[in-house]
């Protein structure tokens, strides 16, 4: 029984000890004054029983990069004398140079007194002190524009041997940062010490235009403490060490008002090509691949390569894909977009040229990653005749007297060939006015897209302006010079995307096909343009049905 109540009195005595109150709060930092470069410890001590939430570091924000928080309790009973502490340990790296507060903080009651921290520069060049660990930063450019890629190096100088560590990325609002390969270790002499370094580079391109500056990245780690005779049983003496890299300040340049393309800053863009097979045959599939490379940008920055084929070709796109990689600290990206193309029909055709605009940042001007124009020759499937398989123009049909039941036809005269090479020279010179006019097509789209809306705006009055609505080319066409009409047509197609025209032009073939035959034939004849009025004005209606309007003549972009 007497056991029983010495036990129970030792349970009051702890139960009294674990909701004592809190008497007392002490702060105290590790070392001051300290370097910017360095880190101090605060330790604040409450005695009592304190709630290890009760501590709150948010007010040091404002002069200090506060690190992790560390907390420990402590309970001790010497002749029945409970004593309990709470202690937080919090890592903070000054900001800036000069005197700071750091404030009184109140636990349950009771207050610390405030601390006054002074903060030195760095002391640099060969008379300042040699310093047994610090952190370097630097950036290969200091103005760069948005999403250009900026290279930032790392070094930490460590003269002893490192057990473990942790060094953080650096930090930029709006940016995107990733690593550039592998860390590098080497040593380096520095007045006239020596260090081991441990180099690390990181990619950062801004998102945001302005003046920034990057907060130096913090170094956290254990080294092998400089006395290394003094051990612990089999494990090396180490200590704590806490850096922080230095700040940079960085300028980002917006994009330029005159550039009103796909945004692509670099100093090296390049497209190339890639053809399974160099002959086309009729109905035949053969794969073009094209492969657009960047560097100093990451692959969402890459645009679609857009490109165009003749009509006579079934286009069937495989899905894009996208690649990355480093080299020399930089990053490299590519694009892969490839399409299979069959040709319908016999002839000569040509592939437009394609390019892809981009930023050069070395230059600041505007430049082009281009393919050049390119002529394939389709030749006739086995056993299709030439004939077959590109047929002539279909001529009107005229109205011969049927012959009576009884009397026999007369034989028709057999085809010369002086007329069988007059209909295949009309047939070659509609396929190469075709060809030219969707060459026209192209340049003009190029050519205004290239000059912008201020150059454009800018035009002599005395020039005649092309048709930029539905309803003046119509009017163009309502007159009948087929000069006017193929200028004012290209100008009126060249508002829209590459897809829309490709659209239109399918559905106008026809009317353009018996234009351009009644224009160069041998016996020019009179043209009728009802069928190309009444099919614009079919554009037009079903336009109008959908309740959209046709873009800009000179779209920003």
């Amino acid at each position: 029984m007497l056991k029983q109540r010495h036990w129970s009195l030792w349970l009051l005595l702890l139960t009294f000890a674990a909701h004592a109150e809190v008497t007392s709060v002490t702060a105290t930092v590790d070392k001051n004054p300290v370097m910017l470069d360095e880190a101090i410890t605060l330790t604040v001590t409450a005695e009592g029983d304190a709630e290890r939430e009760a501590f709150d570091s948010s007010v040091l924000l404002s002069d200090f990069v506060v690190g992790r928080t560390s907390v420990s309790s402590q309970t001790s009973i010497i002749n029945f004398d409970t004593r309990r502490t709470t202690t937080w340990s919090t890592t903070l790296f000054p900001r800036k140079v000069g005197t700071f507060t750091i404030p009184a903080f109140t636990i349950e009651g009771q207050k610390s007194a405030p601390v006054n921290v002074k903060v030195i520069p760095v002391q640099q060049g060969e008379n300042a002190p040699a310093r047994d660990y610090y952190v370097s930063t630097e950036v290969n450019n200091d103005s760069v524009y948005l999403q250009q890629q900026l290279r930032y190096t790392v070094k930490l100088y460590l003269s002893s041997q490192i057990e473990r560590g942790s060094l953080q990325a650096p930090d930029l609002e709006n940016a995107q940062i990733q690593q550039l390969g592998d860390d590098k270790q080497y040593t380096e002499l520095v007045n006239g010490r020596r260090y081991q370094v441990v180099e690390r580079n990181f990619a950062v391109l801004p998102q945001q235009s302005g003046t920034f500056t990057i907060r130096g990245p913090v170094f956290s780690g254990e080294v092998i403490a400089p006395n290394t005779n003094q051990r612990f049983g089999f494990f090396n003496r180490t200590q704590t060490i806490n850096r922080v890299g230095p700040d940079v300040e960085v300028e980002v340049k917006p994009i330029p008002s005159e550039v009103d393309y796909h945004w692509l800053p670099s100093d090296f863009v390049q497209l190339d090509e890639e053809w399974q097979s160099d002959t086309f045959t009729v109905g035949d599939p053969v794969t073009r691949t094209l492969t657009l490379t960047a560097v100093g940008v990451v692959e969402e920055q890459l645009p679609e390569i857009e490109q165009i084929y003749p009509p006579d070709f079934k286009l069937y796109p495989d899905q894009a894909n996208s690649a990355s990689a480093e080299k020399d600290n930089r990053l490299i990206v590519q694009r892969t977009e490839s399409v299979a193309m069959i040709p319908t029909k016999a002839g000569s055709y040509i592939i437009p040229e394609v390019r892809v605009p981009w930023f050069n940042v070395s230059t600041g001007k505007t430049e082009y990653a281009k393919l050049p124009s390119r002529t394939v020759n389709v030749v006739p499937a086995a056993g299709q005749s030439s004939s077959a398989a590109s047929a002539p123009p279909i001529q009107p049909e005229q109205s011969v007297p049927a012959p009576e039941e009884n009397e026999q036809s007369p034989p028709q005269p057999a085809t010369t060939v002086a007329e069988q090479n007059a209909w295949d020279n009309l047939h070659t010179l509609m396929l190469a006015l075709w060809l030219l006019t969707l060459i026209g097509w192209l340049a003009t789209y190029f050519q205004f897209k290239k000059r912008g809306p201020a150059s454009r705006s800018g035009s002599q009055s005395s020039i005649t302006q092309p048709a930029a609505t539905n309803g003046d080319l119509q009017q163009v066409v309502r007159q009948g010079d087929i000069s006017k009409i193929q200028p004012a047509l290209n100008q009126w197609l060249s508002q829209f995307s590459a897809a829309k025209r490709w659209q239109i032009s399918q559905q106008i073939k026809p009317e353009i096909d018996a234009m351009m035959a009644a224009s160069y034939a041998s016996q020019p004849g009179q043209w009728d343009p009802g069928a190309l009025l009444d099919k614009l004005n079919s554009l037009q209606t079903r336009q109008s049905d959908a309740g959209q309007g046709l873009s800009p003549l000179y779209p920003a972009n």
